[in-house]
């Protein structure tokens, strides 16, 4: 391969393995929300009503920025009827013409979720809830995690064509 498209797959892959430990400690922000909330209604007798939202975003925000971190390291689901048969070239063959389909999905689904983000910036757009908190933070968190996902397909896709060719980018 290329040493430009080694150096993107490297520069990806680095980032989203560093992105992905960071949205990990996601879920020690979202348990401390929830506990913050369950003894503020127990022992204070003072109901927060922003805790369960909070915690939906933080959650959102969890396994999106979670997701290249997941194709990166292979924890995907995977259906296996028939790749575990195949050798590893025939694998990455396969890889390499599938992820092709995933990659047309994330385009989509980044261009939606663009404009999405950009209703949000430009209307103010808040959520219909007593909390009432503005949605463009979540809805920037999300698009910058499908962009992330579909950086870390393509650099899965330049390693399962490296793999096919029988020269792994490692």
């Amino acid at each position: 391969m290329p040493k430009p498209i080694r150096v993107f797959v490297k520069a990806v892959d680095t980032f989203n393995l560093w992105v992905g430990r960071v949205a990990m400690q996601l879920l020690f922000v979202m348990a401390a929300v929830l506990l913050w909330s369950t003894l503020s209604r127990l022992l204070f007798n003072e109901p927060v009503n922003w805790a369960l939202e909070m915690s939906q975003f933080l959650l959102s925000a969890y396994y999106l920025l979670g997701g290249a971190y997941s194709l990166q390291k292979g924890a995907h689901v995977r259906m296996d009827l028939f790749y575990g048969r195949l050798a590893p070239r025939q694998r990455a063959i396969t890889d390499a013409i599938t992820i092709l389909c995933v990659i047309f999905f994330l385009g989509v689904l980044l261009y939606g979720g663009l404009s999405a983000t950009n209703y949000a910036i430009q209307y103010n757009q808040k959520n219909y809830t007593a909390w009432s908190p503005p949605l463009w933070p979540i809805k920037v968190v999300m698009t910058f995690g499908v962009f992330l996902m579909l950086l870390q397909t393509i650099s899965t896709f330049f390693k399962d064509l490296a793999e096919a060719r029988g020269t792994p980018i490692a």
